[in-house]
């Protein structure tokens, strides 16, 4: 009787290909044993692959496809579970920050090393029916790689203390930060709102730092569309590129835009500047509703306004094409107080609105969330290096009444420093993105849970009044909103 060695060099061409495929097989039931997210198999490009590459001798590319697809009975209990023991393994080796790339890459490797001993005995039995061993090279060497890493979903995770934050400093970048919203020039005097990083579960954030920003934003524009939420987090993100200093090398180009300060107004509808070493433009535009609003009548100083609920802002018609990132955000200013106070009147199709169900706070909101993210997805083909994304709502924190019946935050610890729901906290934003190119930038469980992050019964006139438990403390929470973005972009 001949060695083991003189059997394997006696297999026919067909027996040794099977073998290889059942190796191939064994990685893939590896993979999908533990049933987690971390590992997918090979898809079906990558079979096609494989049989592609197979010699077609004796007709073997006709039988082995059958072959292939009952090879996974073939497998022995010995080879299944030291694979499995292998696995288990290197699943413990998943550091603390969940970081699934390492476990990934390693597994992969260990699957690929375990097929290369059939290397050298595959191109001696083949080489014998005048198959190129170039051929049989190309089979074997061809890596598995096609593994899908898991998307990381940033709303889940947990507030860790850290060191090296604040980004900026609370006493600093007053050349961007409104002075409203910079609580340590206030009566404030806990600051441990400051000391919180945001750790995604299972993925690691990129750190934020202004050169690998201004790198990556090189020649392109970043713009936020939004309310006064918006603005703060314009403002947040001015402050972290500068780090809170004035550079000589920002310049003003509001005019590019059209933001200018009008006659009668307070301040212009929104800011642009210019990062003059990169050629990276932020800006951002005022647009509480994200609505298109014209004057019904333009020689009425007192006249209403046309609020087109399925018409995006003209800013944004007027100036995509020079977006490369862009940021829109509504919701706060929902409500009929507001709507009545702006002399806002909902249109729908040009015309007055006369559906009950629309005439609803909350159905023109969502028609509105719903409308232009749509809008924004119908004009990303002809833009293919925009960057869409759709921010959910802030939350408010107003305990035992509103704004103006009492209601306070005088809380100076978060609720919790967990979030554990797969799901966004807004489902009218995560609904709106659903099956479109537009991202869900998703701040609200994450915020929801800091309530002593809000500017409070605090003020720079040190004077008693209302509660903000709207806004933002800065350096705060928005910076994280910035973090994420940065992540995503």
């Amino acid at each position: 009787m001949k060695g083991g060695g003189g059997y394997l060099h006696g297999m026919k061409m067909k027996q040794l290909c099977l073998l290889f495929l059942v190796f191939i097989c064994a990685s893939i039931v590896i993979w999908n044993w533990e049933k987690t997210p971390l590992l997918t198999t090979i898809t079906t490009n990558d079979h096609q692959q494989v049989l592609h590459l197979l010699p077609d001798d004796d007709g073997l590319n006709t039988q082995v496809q059958d072959d292939f697809i009952q090879a996974q009975d073939l497998l022995s209990p010995s080879l299944s579970t030291r694979y499995d023991d292998e696995f288990r393994k290197t699943s413990r080796q998943k550091n603390h920050h969940g970081n699934t790339t390492t476990v990934v890459e390693e597994s992969v490797s260990q699957v690929n090393d375990s097929l290369k001993p059939l290397k050298q005995h595959l191109i001696t039995s083949v080489t014998t029916s005048q198959t190129p061993e170039s051929d049989v090279n190309e089979v074997i060497d061809t890596p598995i790689t096609n593994i899908e890493k898991p998307a990381c979903n940033y709303g889940k995770g947990k507030w860790v203390p850290a060191e090296n934050r604040p980004l900026y400093s609370g006493f600093g970048c007053k050349q961007w930060l409104s002075g409203m919203w910079a609580c340590r020039l206030t009566q404030r005097t806990d600051f441990g709102y400051e000391k919180l990083k945001w750790q995604p579960k299972h993925c690691k954030m990129e750190d934020f730092t202004r050169s690998k920003f201004l790198k990556r934003m090189q020649d392109k524009t970043l713009a936020f569309v939004g309310d006064s939420l918006g603005r703060q987090q314009f403002q947040s993100l001015m402050c972290m590129v500068t780090g809170g200093e004035e550079l000589s090398d920002v310049e003003d180009v509001g005019k590019e835009y059209g933001l200018v300060l009008s006659p009668g107004s307070t301040r212009p509808d929104g800011w642009a500047y210019r990062f003059l070493s990169t050629n990276t433009t932020i800006l951002y535009y005022w647009s509480a509703s994200l609505c298109d609003l014209e004057p019904i009548d333009p020689t009425n100083p007192t006249t209403d306004y046309a609020m087109h609920l399925d018409r995006p802002p003209a800013f944004l018609k007027h100036f995509l094409d020079k977006i490369h990132a862009l940021v829109l955000n509504t919701g706060h200013h929902w409500n009929r107080g507001k709507l009545n106070a702006n002399r806002w009147v909902m249109y729908v199709g040009g015309k007055p609105n006369t559906d009950r169900r629309i005439a609803d706070i909350g159905g023109a909101k969502n028609l509105t969330i719903y409308s232009v993210v749509k809008w924004v997805d119908s004009q990303l083909p002809k833009h293919p290096e925009l960057k869409a994304f759709f921010r959910s709502i802030s939350p408010r924190h107003f305990f035992n009444g509103e704004w103006n019946t009492g209601g306070t935050c005088d809380s100076t610890t978060p609720g919790s420093l967990e979030v554990l729901q797969d799901e966004s906290s807004d489902p009218i934003a995560a609904g709106a993105v659903k099956g479109t190119n537009v991202k869900l930038l998703d701040i609200t469980g994450l915020s929801l849970v800091r309530e002593e992050g809000h500017i409070s019964r605090y003020s720079i006139r040190a004077a008693p009044g209302m509660q903000d438990c709207l806004h933002w403390c800065l350096p705060g929470v928005p910076d994280t909103w910035n973090e994420l973005l940065f992540a995503q972009i």
